[in-house]
């Protein structure tokens, strides 16, 4: 297995000397935990940023690790197109057929050269086809549109949910949260409104803030009623009238309502929800590459998606557990207008907020610009990693060593102002310099060849094209329940007398009743439980409070509990029903407080029958899934714990081994010392007793005498040869020392590799595991008649309100 085959490793390129302008064969290998100090990459058109980028990417999901990637030019698109054959039919639809005729080639022809370019550029690096297929095994890449149904839409309807219960504790972030929701409506109206100043600014976070701390969530139908009729009569110490009237109110709530109703705000109300986790993980708990593509959208609307998307995602952080390991990846390709120096666009704060918290919760965070003057250097100081290319000019450069010089500060790491200047003075295309914090010096590498073809910023029509196949699968499958209504659609126009004793309740209605249509309450019961789930072998020991709601109908059938939907989160109950409303028929049995506790005793029996709490067990890591953990969610979290469980047990392999290494490494250096000298001191003896032959055989060439000499000449030779038999002793001393440190390093490889594989998150398997309740364990407290709301129109086929 090659280095940058592991996990863990992103091979990014190989180093590149400036001096030589030659390219090594050694790889730049970039450690993943990194990346949660996160990284930004800076580059003039031309330098080779979105190749390196996309490389980045590509190596992310080769790790398994989930990444929503931001895309306001189109170019991420590329990523789908990886071809693990490689074939000229691959190309063929992706290739720009005005560039093939302006180099004289049909269609075909240039496709195949650039099949081939492709796969020569590739085999130059070191990658090949397996490679690649491994890319798109990895994870499921999919592209979404906001505002358009070209790629997967994606809707907000459901993006101004109340925080969870992390954030809403936290009154620091809670105002950030509220401010920038507002900042975003208020800029997609085209209203520059200041948050302290603006009348308009600091109604609508009054009424986000009022749902939110009742953890309400709020739907733009919501939101626009809740314009025109707040939830409050005051702001501040002064009443809501002299503060902002029902007059300007109700302009403020046309101004929302006429986007909400403008055709080419549809594409927004339609899609799959705004959910971090969906993006990040499949609903089987396969890693995504979630490409959120807004080239299409105008500034207002980039700003206001780009607004809410970082709040979902700090909403979504703070419910994780902290981690040191790389959890999951968000990529944004140029930050430009997003994040400036100057100016508080409602998108700066939360992603400001993230760069100073997100590694707590191993969420890595990757900005690229071709604009270094148009950045907050300030708030890119907690940016560990800088991965520079060509510059433009000399204030682009000034600007990119202020913000090395404070990214160093905060790392408390050294940092050399000239030699920096001298080497970004010296890039080229395709060179760039990596500043890690966690590395003792830069590097200088050239980017390796991405395994997704640059085809250039993809069309709308060509991301159709790429999630056609795919877009049944995120269609909804929920539908509005319409049937006929029990009698022929006219309400009954008055509200059944209930006996006092009787307590009966109204389901709070959600999104706006459609015109032509009529409300109706129809009859159904509601109750709150508790049951109690224990199991010692399973580690469970759990009350869970469930509302448990069902629609009944006249007269009342027995087992009346058999549809009845068992709830996490209740629904709201309301003391009154909404004016002007219809009521059905209410069965006869539901008149009389006695029926009320037989259908206690049933719900009971019902949830002793039906009711399992299901979790998953991983063998291999003897864990089991939390209470209400899907499966999907518990390979997340192993996926983090045997990344931590891995880097934790390597570092310790590394350390431990470290020892025994270096001391091996120094007998072997004395070894060799003892060898050269040994050697050395063989050799001129041999050199001595040369000389002395050669004397001799003068001599009785001269006619002298030879009997001394002959006796000179064997001494030499015998303590020639006692070096010789030294120098093969240390020899083999030196043999065997350097077999000691290779085997030493060989096992500590193995090692490594060992622990690599028993903690590859593929390798997991997890078991379903069912806890029945004891029947003893299950509180019923009381049945509750529950009027339900329903829409019915002029035929009578009604859908439910709740």
């Amino acid at each position: 297995m090659s280095d940058f085959e592991k996990l863990g490793s992103f091979y990014l390129g190989r180093e590149h000397d400036l001096a030589t302008g030659e390219t090594s064969a050694a790889p730049l290998l970039y450690r993943s935990k990194d990346l949660t100090t996160h990284a930004v990459c800076v580059g003039m058109t031309g330098s080779g940023k979105t190749g390196l980028c996309l490389s980045l990417l590509e190596e992310a999901a080769l790790d398994g690790v989930p990444a929503i990637a931001i895309d306001p030019k189109g170019d991420l698109g590329n990523l789908l197109l990886a071809f693990p054959k490689l074939a000229p039919s691959d190309f063929r639809p992706w290739i720009d057929e005005s560039e093939a005729a302006r180099k004289g080639k049909t269609p075909d022809e240039y496709a195949e050269a650039t099949a081939e370019l492709w796969k020569s550029g590739l085999e130059q690096w070191g990658e090949g086809p397996q490679r690649i297929q491994n890319y798109c095994d990895s994870v499921e890449r999919v592209i979404y549109t906001p505002g358009s149904t070209a790629g997967i839409p994606i809707t907000v309807l459901k993006s101004f949910a109340a925080p969870p219960k992390e954030l809403l504790d936290d009154v620091d972030e809670m105002r950030e949260r509220i401010q920038s929701a507002a900042s975003g409506v208020l800029a997609l109206l085209g209203i520059q409104a200041d948050p302290v100043q603006s009348r308009e600014h600091i109604f609508l976070s009054n009424i986000l803030n009022t749902a939110w701390q009742e953890g309400r969530d709020l739907s733009v139908a919501e939101l626009i009623r809740s314009i025109q009729k707040p939830p409050f009569d005051k702001v501040g110490i002064m009443d809501l009238e002299t503060f902002y009237s029902a007059a300007d109110r109700t302009d403020l709530a046309m101004k929302l309502n006429n986007l909400l109703a403008s055709p080419s705000f549809a594409g927004w109300m339609q899609g799959a929800p705004l959910s971090i986790k969906d993006l990040l993980y499949s609903a089987e708990g396969k890693p995504r590459l979630s490409i959120l593509s807004i080239a299409h959208l105008n500034d207002s609307e980039r700003m206001f998606f780009v607004t809410i998307l970082l709040n979902e995602l700090l909403a979504w952080m703070r419910t994780q557990p902290g981690t040191s390991s790389l959890r999951a990846l968000l990529y944004m390709d140029e930050v430009f207008g997003y994040f400036p120096p100057v100016g508080e666009p409602p998108s700066k704060r939360p992603m400001l907020t993230l760069l100073k918290q997100a590694r707590a919760f191993g969420l890595g965070c990757v900005l690229a610009t071709q604009n270094p003057v148009d950045l907050d250097y300030k708030g890119l100081s907690n940016c560990g990693t800088w991965f520079l290319g060509r510059l433009q000019t000399e204030r682009d450069k000034a600007r990119v060593i202020e913000g090395l010089e404070g990214a160093s500060a905060q790392a408390g790491a050294k940092f050399n102002k000239r030699a920096m200047e001298v080497t970004l003075a010296a890039l080229g295309s395709r060179v760039f310099l990596m500043n890690n914090v966690h590395e003792e010096a830069p590097k200088v590498f050239h980017t390796r060849w991405a395994m997704s073809y640059l085809g250039g910023p993809l069309t709308r029509g060509a991301i159709k094209t790429l999630m056609d196949p795919v877009r049944e699968k995120f269609t909804s499958q929920s539908q509005a329940t319409s049937a006929p209504s029990a009698e022929s659609g006219a309400p009954k126009p008055t509200r059944p007398v209930v006996p006092g004793d009787v307590i009966e309740r109204f389901v709070a209605t959600k999104g706006v009743l459609p015109e032509g249509q009529r409300l109706e309450y129809r009859a159904g019961l509601v109750a709150d439980t508790r049951v109690h789930f224990v199991s010692k072998t399973h580690e469970v020991d759990r009350w869970l409070d469930r509302q448990a709601m069902v629609a009944v109908s006249s007269p009342l059938a027995s087992g009346a509990w058999q549809q009845a939907e068992v709830l996490e989160q209740p629904y709201q109950l309301l003391e009154a029903p909404e004016a002007e409303a219809g009521f059905d028929e209410l069965p006869t049995e539901l008149l009389q407080a006695k029926s009320y506790k037989k259908l206690a005793d049933d719900l009971e029996d019902h949830l002793y029958r039906t009711e399992k709490l299901e979790k998953w067990e991983a063998k291999q890591l003897d864990l089991y899934s939390e209470v209400g953990e899907s499966e999907g969610d518990f390979r997340q979290r192993l996926v983090v714990k045997a990344r931590e469980a891995r880097d934790r047990e390597i570092d310790e392999v590394e350390a431990r081994y470290k020892k025994k290494i270096d001391t091996a490494s120094d007998r072997v250096e004395r070894a060799k010392a003892y060898y050269d000298e040994q050697n050395t001191q063989f050799w001129a003896r041999v050199g001595s007793f040369v000389w002395t032959i050669i004397d001799m055989v003068l001599a009785v060439i001269s006619g002298g005498k030879t009997t001394r000499r002959r006796s000179s000449s064997a001494s030499a030779a015998r303590r020639a040869a006692t070096e010789r038999g030294q120098a093969q002793r240390a020899k083999l001393k030196l043999d065997q020392a350097v077999a000691a440190l290779e085997e030493c390093q060989r096992e500590r490889d193995e090692t490594i590799e060992q622990l690599r594989e028993e903690f590859d998150p593929q390798r997991l398997v997890l078991e379903p595991i069912a806890v029945s309740p004891r029947k003893s364990d299950i509180d019923v407290a009381g049945v509750t008649l529950a009027w339900l709301p329903y829409a019915v129109d002029e035929k009578g086929l009604s859908q439910p309100l709740y």
